[in-house]
């Protein structure tokens, strides 16, 4: 199984000389439909475990980029797990972020449809079925579903069994769309245990070595 993925445009770094904004994470469109719960719960405990100050240190290190439209909507292109994660636990919580794109529409539609062209949206539900119309999107973070494949590819990164490839866009669900397309066990985000032993095999064998991130035979 393959996503049919638009081409993509990298996304500008931070402006050195621009002050990031800070922006409550509660007001941010997604600009996917889904993420892996298995990560956001594993965010969750980290957060859990800083300081107010350590967190918000943190996020300022890990910015997110933002796309604004003529209306003052902001869409977030990257982030969304561990912004779910933060909203989760405090719904009040803010984030630092900077505009990578500027948009003079204020019409949602002509927004997303920029962001389409530029290849910013992922549109393949928690099921592996799409791309869906872009007006699926929900309209906070606490709309996205769950994506077991995504959980399975985040636990096989932190193995190291997958590596980054951060230049790839949505590296993670390309490798959960080719998982899904195998025969592995039953799972969830909340267990995925029964499926790793599969999963960990599948990703290091020659039939994925295609796939960027592809981390070699044992």
């Amino acid at each position: 199984m393959a996503l049919r993925l638009p081409p993509f445009q990298p996304l500008p770094p931070p402006p050195p000389e621009q002050p990031l904004l800070e922006v409550p994470v509660a007001r941010l469109r997604p600009t996917q439909l889904c993420i892996g719960l298995a990560e956001v719960r594993s965010r969750q405990a980290d957060f859990q475990a800083e300081s107010n100050r350590e967190r918000r240190q943190y996020l300022g290190s890990k910015p997110v980029p933002l796309v604004r439209g003529g209306d003052g909507s902001l869409w977030m292109v990257d982030r969304h797990h561990r912004l779910r994660a933060l909203l989760e636990l405090l719904p009040e919580a803010t984030a630092f972020g900077y505009v990578a794109l500027d948009l003079p529409e204020a019409e949602p539609e002509a927004v997303l449809a920029e962001l389409h062209r530029r290849g910013w949206l992922y549109l393949y539900d928690g099921r592996g079925l799409g791309p869906l119309s872009p007006h699926a999107l929900p309209a906070t973070l606490l709309g996205l579903q769950d994506d077991p494949y995504r959980s399975l590819v985040w636990k096989l990164k932190r193995e190291g069994v997958v590596q980054a490839a951060p230049l790839i866009p949505f590296h993670e669900f390309r490798w959960g769309a080719w998982l899904r397309s195998r025969p592995l066990p039953p799972f969830s985000s909340e267990r995925l245990e029964p499926a790793l032993p599969m999963a960990r095999a599948l990703a290091r064998s020659s039939a994925a070595a295609h796939l960027a991130g592809w981390n070699g035979l044992d």
